[in-house]
């Protein structure tokens, strides 16, 4: 079989092409989710100290609630700024978060040729999706200001047999998912990583396998996600 073969509703896109990472420390590598046979992008990013510095008060003095909002490039930075309410003793502090995730959202839109973006964000003091799982849509960009970062497998590492219903209720590490815990690869804080979906055209059956990582006692966890709209 031709593996480069044009995919077929009745062939499965893993019959047709592996799926493999892009990682960089330069944002460059970000188009590279236009690869067919690239399933996640990461920007291993290092987050600036005056972020990570304005991100860790804002935790600490519980001035971030959850948001769910759709955003432009325009719109993106005056919107959280209305909805995080800026005090002066912490308005710095907002103000760098705030230009940080308009930028991800400028950056989104711009690479998907998107007016608007699915924005939210979130403190978690637990997994959100614990368990291993793709999700149906086009792509999502998932960042972790804070805390631990999502988990993911390898394409080549999964039996997606296990997925959902045919764990037959084992945890992901006994169902046969997969078969090393050392296949199990993990974001780390301040990357930026593009997730490639099941309902990104020609990705049926190789959307990214990933889940929320375990969280420790009295640990939180600050999460963007982007998605298309």
């Amino acid at each position: 079989m031709n593996a480069l073969a044009p995919l077929t509703h009745s062939t499965p896109a893993t019959m047709q092409l592996l799926r493999k990472a892009a990682q960089s420390t330069n944002a460059n590598v970000l188009p590279q989710i236009y690869n067919e046979d690239t399933n996640i992008v990461i920007w291993q990013r290092s987050a600036a100290e005056k972020l990570t510095k304005a991100v860790n008060t804002l935790i600490a003095t519980s001035t971030l609630k959850p948001l769910e909002l759709a955003v432009s490039p325009d719109d993106a930075f005056d919107q959280l700024i209305k909805e995080l309410k800026p005090e002066d003793n912490n308005r710095d502090e907002v103000n760098t978060l705030c230009e940080d995730i308009a930028l991800l959202v400028e950056m989104f839109c711009c690479l998907f040729d998107l007016k608007r973006a699915g924005l939210r964000l979130k403190v978690l003091d637990k997994p959100m999706c614990p368990r291993f799982h793709v999700d149906k849509i086009p792509c999502r960009l998932v960042t972790t200001y804070q805390g631990v970062a999502t988990q993911w497998l390898n394409h080549s590492d999964v039996n997606r047999s296990k997925l959902g219903t045919g764990n037959l209720g084992k945890p992901d590490e006994e169902s046969g998912l997969f078969k090393s815990l050392s296949n199990i690869n993990q974001l780390t804080k301040g990357d930026v990583a593009l997730l490639k979906g099941e309902y990104w055209n020609d990705n049926e059956g190789a959307g990214l396998v990933h889940r929320s990582p375990p969280v420790a006692a009295n640990e939180q966890r600050l999460l963007l996600t982007l998605d298309f709209i």
